[in-house]
């Protein structure tokens, strides 16, 4: 339990207790619950509650105005009365499907990153060590330290499992043990592959040939190795949730304390192996052959389609179809030059943190930058890829970038790799021919991977911008006085009519109980920063705004009565949390049409929510059609 926990257990006890909860969500300032029966809830109580700030009901919805710190208090609340946060959240971001897709995973690694740059760390100074022939790979000092290191990465599944499952809803344990069961040795296509010939083989003779060497109640299982993989955990344990959640509507509450996690175990696996292991096999072997195909029209080509995807291949683990390609080619002709102008990612991933490493100011992101650094030098890009780039989407896309222009030099020269090598610059001494001592390769992979960390490095230093550093709201616009002001002007957000807060419907407004401040009834679907500052809050639905001036002032603009029950629709963000604005920079356009065809008011307060540290809020919108409102300190 967080700070709140003694206000929550509270709320909870005079909402009418957690029996009578049905649904819980918050928006910017306020809880709202749905209650069974709404006069078991004691209003007088929850009005005079230190923490609270007062009681309103409004569509349907029992809601308690907690102020900007709800989000916190939600939690504790949530945690207190046995609600999952991650399925009852009711505001949702309005994204693709690939940003969604990235933001959650980058979220289920966001608990493990400490530990992933450990192992990280590790696994580098292991093998400079052994380089450095400070000890043999076959002693116990490596083996100690491989154990260490490998640890996470090969059951990374577990790992994963337990934060997937958290982030879903699913409930923790259960996530952990889908993880563990990818892991189980005796699933692996390695471990089965191993022990003889297959039971039958699938679709022979075409592009999806698939040897079969187990079958669950009779169906044929295409299996992969699931070690060290990342999304066919989180996609089994999403599922797994949604199964979850119908077995409890469906199994009897004295029979769900083992029933529900046994069949949630028990369907998710099942879908999982017969579904998951055959599309990732497919589509790898799809991958595979497309490149190969390619590379026999245009060597550059499919360097640069290696080297530019390899990537996001290991993120779904679909880089398995190169392993036998690879194999088969050093096996036959003594070297591979078809999965090579993969090795400039390692270094074009380095780089690009490098890179962010000089331009951040954010303390927490440098602290990942260091590390994630020196172990991608040895080849080791997980905690560069999860914990910094791949959340921040734009470095990863450099990065790719880079290992795709590298790779296409790569393919272009023929880089070739003789034997299996290590990892990183550990990888160089594979590029060099036993047979000859030829070192051409060698020159060749140096060239390139210097080509890829110069690129990403470049691209970097003039693309990437620290906009979530955690001191840009310290930062002071060229404009403003390095000494606090003795007003600020605030200008106006929004083209329309300025009204007074008691023209709003919403007591939390028209009381100042959330600050003083002035309403607008816009003519325009266009919100601007009435400030220079820092957006401070992007309410996930968009229907509200919250902006730190540079002298501190905190303004909240909240376009619209209830709107947060449209989740997002019909608003359109055009900056992001943490962004630096200036006055009159576009913050938000919103379809006034639509939104009053779907019956909510749209009248804007725009409160100073931190009123009570400042001498006087004086309402000048109501005179000046270009400011809204003079902060007087």
């Amino acid at each position: 339990m967080g700070k709140y926990e003694q206000l929550a257990n509270d709320i909870i006890k005079h909402v009418g207790g957690k029996e009578n909860i049905l649904s819980l969500v918050h928006c910017i300032t306020r809880l709202r619950f749905q209650l069974k029966d709404e006069s078991k809830a004691d209003d007088d109580i929850l009005k005079n509650m230190e923490g609270v700030v007062t009681v309103m009901k409004s569509a349907g919805q029992y809601q308690v105005v907690i102020g900007n710190h709800v989000p916190a208090v939600y939690a504790d609340v949530c945690e207190a009365a046995g609600i999952t946060v991650s399925t009852q959240e009711e505001t949702r971001e309005h994204k693709n499907v690939f940003d969604a897709l990235i933001d959650t995973i980058s979220g289920i690694f966001q608990p493990i990153l400490s530990i992933m740059t450990a192992a990280g760390m590790l696994k580098g100074l292991n093998a400079l060590f052994l380089a450095l022939g400070w000890y043999t790979d076959t002693s116990g000092t490596a083996i100690f330290m491989n154990t260490i290191g490998d640890a996470l990465f090969m059951y990374l599944p577990i790992m994963l499992g337990y934060t997937s499952a958290k982030k879903f809803g699913l409930k923790p344990f259960v996530g952990l043990v889908i993880g563990a069961a990818l892991c189980y040795p005796a699933i692996q296509q390695s471990t089965l592959s191993g022990g003889g010939e297959p039971l039958y083989t699938l679709f022979a003779g075409t592009l999806f040939e698939s040897p079969v060497y187990m079958d669950i109640f009779g169906i044929p299982v295409i299996t992969m190795d699931y070690t060290s993989s990342v999304v066919p955990v989180i996609l089994i344990c999403f599922f797994a949730s949604k199964c979850q959640k119908q077995l409890n509507k469906l199994i009897p509450e004295t029979l769900k304390f083992f029933f529900v996690p046994m069949f949630t175990l028990f369907i998710a696996l099942l879908c999982g192996f017969i579904v998951i292991g055959p599309i990732a096999t497919f589509a790898s072997n799809l991958i595979a052959e497309g490149i190969m195909n390619v590379r026999n029209f245009s060597p550059m080509l499919a360097g640069a389609l290696v080297g530019g995807f390899w990537q996001v291949l290991v993120i779904f683990g679909l880089h398995w179809g190169f392993i036998p390609i690879y194999i088969n080619n050093i096996a036959t002709m003594g070297f591979d030059n078809v999965m090579m102008p993969f090795f400039g990612a390692t270094f074009a991933q380095t780089a690009v943190v490098i890179a962010m490493l000089i331009k951040t100011r954010d303390k927490k992101l440098r602290a990942l930058c260091v590390p994630a650094a020196i172990s991608g030098i040895f080849g080791v890009t997980e905690p560069a890829i999860y914990g910094i780039t791949l959340p921040r989407k734009k470095p990863f896309i450099i990065s790719c970038i880079a290992s795709a222009i590298a790779g296409a030099y790569f393919g272009f020269a023929n880089l070739k790799e003789f034997i299996m090598g290590g990892l990183g610059i550990f990888e160089f001494p594979a590029m060099i021919d036993p047979a000859t001592n030829n070192m051409d390769s060698l020159y060749v992979g140096i060239i390139g991977a210097i080509l890829a960390m110069l690129v990403g490095f470049i691209l970097t230093m003039l693309f990437f911008t620290d906009d979530k550093a955690a001191d840009t709201i310290k930062a002071k616009d060229a404009s403003v006085s390095e000494e606090l002001l003795d007003k600020e002007i605030i200008a106006m957000p929004l083209h329309g009519e300025i009204l007074p807060l008691s023209n709003v419907k919403d007591a939390a407004f028209s009381q100042w109980i959330l600050g003083k401040g002035l309403a607008i009834e816009p003519d325009q679907g266009e919100v601007v920063s009435p400030v220079n500052g820092v957006i401070t809050t992007l309410f996930p639905t968009y229907h509200a705004i919250g902006i730190t001036a540079d002298s501190g002032v905190e303004i909240l603009i909240h376009v619209g009565m209830d709107t947060v029950q449209l989740e997002g629709t019909h608003f359109h963000p055009v900056i992001q949390q943490g962004e630096r604005v200036t006055v009159g920079q576009k913050l938000l356009e919103f379809d006034m049409e639509e939104i009053r065809k779907a019956g909510y008011s749209l009248i804007t307060p725009v409160v100073i929510t931190n009123s009570s540290q400042y001498l006087d809020i004086l309402e000048t919108g109501l005179k000046s059609s270009e400011e809204l409102l003079t902060v007087i300190r």
